[in-house]
């Protein structure tokens, strides 16, 4: 089973799966990487019986391994994660801060407000084949996100404001602006470098959607078996800021919870660290003398309606039920008060948060009213939702919620891969429930308004609204707003254009929650919860 939250479609209108490699994982990676194949699971510690410096760190990850590796494309938690230690941008950020900092590049530009900026490559960098990292490797892959004829994830992280890069030797290299964007800096880390030699070849790109994965940082991909688990070693000849600290590393995929803690506590625990920790077991890690901590950021449980099935293009309706639920008890009950009712399409920590003019605090009074204003009685909904165990959590207290108020609710939680599966193929739906977490991207509201709406965004197409009037206006002002250069007047430009996303309730968060952590800190130190999935392990290293 694979999160939504992670395995999220892309901007264009390509197939989810094929986005996020969903089917692609099947298949083996390609001979040049002999080692990574399709093949047995793996899920002990690879160490060989090493010890001391030399024992494998052993992960869990609570997302699957089988999403796309293409970097330009994934949003998978998993690859995603694994991608941070594999493949460096020009500039990378700091898995907390988001701070940019230099990575491939030997500096972070003094001037962010400047629309060029010129990047000299750090010498004697190489890729795990061993061939050096040029300016041709870093054009190529600003070439593939910039080109409009082929639809990335990425492309919608830059297309707005990077006109294009070029080469000016084979180890500089500059970006020429649209216009000053300063947030772009932090963005970098989204545009991996990938070596030209290999990924243009024929088949190169489907090669790195199923797994196959080259790039210049400090851990170089071992062996990748999908569905089980993915292991790494340090690079050698690695010469850049985030020295690797563990000689191997084994990342298992466990996405049901019962056997992912189990994999980490007891007296046989055979993993030092997991992500995605239920609420439930939070007690018994400490208890066991691990450590446990929480991230909160953008992770959410969120409605999505077909405003093309009558009466969800009514946007009273949409209201009504945001209206009915009882946020309170879904905090209290099924997230065990880690969370919060949203007050804004942003998280309460989020730099640009307002509260937004719309909220819906749980009143049903008002909820029967607008349904009432609407024309609409007799209303039975089908609320099509991914099976991720938190959201299944969650979903009865919808369920009951939308019965009170006359709205007879039917559960259907199912595999993430079939409910977008349905989406992709246009079948009709009525309410989709599901969870998303745009910080794994990064912190600026820009990119995570644009990544979530925009004309010809994916889940736009979904909800069937783009061509809506008031969405036409929405992506005017959106488009404004990135290009304003003054701070404190973009900030209010998105605040305002937030206000109209909450009002209009096509795709909304009801509440925020937090993303929970687990490791031996008499193992590891370096340590830091994510409010986002998977883990970052470069600052990382034996206790």
């Amino acid at each position: 089973m694979r999160d939504v939250t992670h395995d999220v479609p892309a901007p264009g209108r390509r197939t989810f799966l094929k986005h996020t490699g969903a089917l692609g994982a099947a298949a083996a990676v390609s001979a040049s990487l002999s080692a990574c194949s399709a093949g047995p699971e793996s899920t002990n510690d690879t160490g060989g019986g090493a010890d001391g410096a030399n024992r494998t760190l052993t992960a869990v990850i609570g997302y699957g391994n089988d999403g796309s590796w293409d970097p330009t494309q994934t949003a998978s938690a998993f690859c995603m994660a694994a991608n941070n230690h594999i493949y460096e941008g020009l500039l990378d950020t700091d898995p907390i801060s988001r701070e940019p900092y230099a990575a491939l590049a030997t500096q972070v530009p003094a001037d962010p407000n400047a629309t060029t900026w010129r990047f000299t490559l750090r010498e004697g960098a190489t890729f795990h084949d061993g061939k050096p990292v040029t300016a041709d490797d870093v054009v190529f892959v600003f070439d593939r996100i910039l080109d409009p004829k082929t639809q990335t994830l990425a492309k919608g992280f830059f297309a707005s404001w990077l006109k294009e890069v070029r080469k000016v030797d084979a180890r500089n290299v500059e970006l020429v602006l649209k216009f000053p964007f300063p947030d772009g800096l932090s963005r970098l880390t989204l545009a991996k470098v990938m070596p030209k030699h290999v990924f243009s070849q024929p088949g190169g790109w489907e090669d790195a959607i199923r797994g196959k994965a080259i790039g210049s940082g400090p851990y170089r991909q071992t062996a990748h078996h999908p569905k089980s688990n993915t292991t790494f070693e340090a690079f050698a000849a690695y010469n850049g800021p985030r020295r690797p600290a563990f000689k191997k590393m084994n990342w298992l995929t466990i996405v049901d919870a019962a056997p992912r803690v189990a994999r980490i506590s007891g007296s046989s625990a055979g993993a030092q660290i997991s992500d995605n920790i239920p609420y439930a077991n939070i007690g018994q890690l400490e208890s066991g003398g691990l450590t446990v901590a929480g991230g909160a950021g953008m992770n959410n449980l969120f409605l999505m309606f077909n405003t093309r099935h009558k009466p969800f293009d009514d946007v009273r309706v949409r209201q009504a039920l945001h209206y009915a639920i009882d946020t309170e008890k879904m905090v209290e009950v099924a997230l065990k008060g880690r969370g919060k009712p949203s007050s804004s399409f942003l998280n309460e920590a989020n730099p640009t948060y307002r509260r937004a003019k719309t909220v819906y605090d749980h009143d049903p009074d008002r909820a029967k009213a607008l349904l009432k204003e609407a024309g609409v009685s007799g209303l039975e909904i089908d609320i099509l939702a991914v099976n991720v165990s938190w959201i299944v959590d969650c979903l009865p207290t919808i369920k009951s919620s939308w019965d009170a108020i006359g709205v007879k609710t039917t559960l259907s939680p199912q595999e993430t891969t079939a409910v977008f599966t349905k989406m992709d193929q246009k079948q009709d739906y009525q309410v989709v429930a599901a969870a998303s977490n745009p910080n794994q991207f990064g912190l600026d509201a820009d990119l995570i308004m644009h990544y979530n709406y925009g004309p010809t965004n994916l889940w736009m197409g979904y909800t069937r609204w783009a061509t809506d009037p008031v969405a036409r206006r929405l992506f005017k002002d959106m488009d404004r707003a990135t290009r304003e250069p003054d701070p404190d007047r973009k900030k209010t430009m998105i605040q305002d254009y937030i206000d109209v996303v909450a009002e209009q309730a096509v795709l909304y968060p009801v509440v925020h929650n937090e993303l929970i952590t687990a490791w031996d800190a008499r193992l590891l130190s370096g340590i830091r919860a994510q409010p986002y999935p998977g883990i970052n392990l470069l600052q990382a290293k034996w206790a």
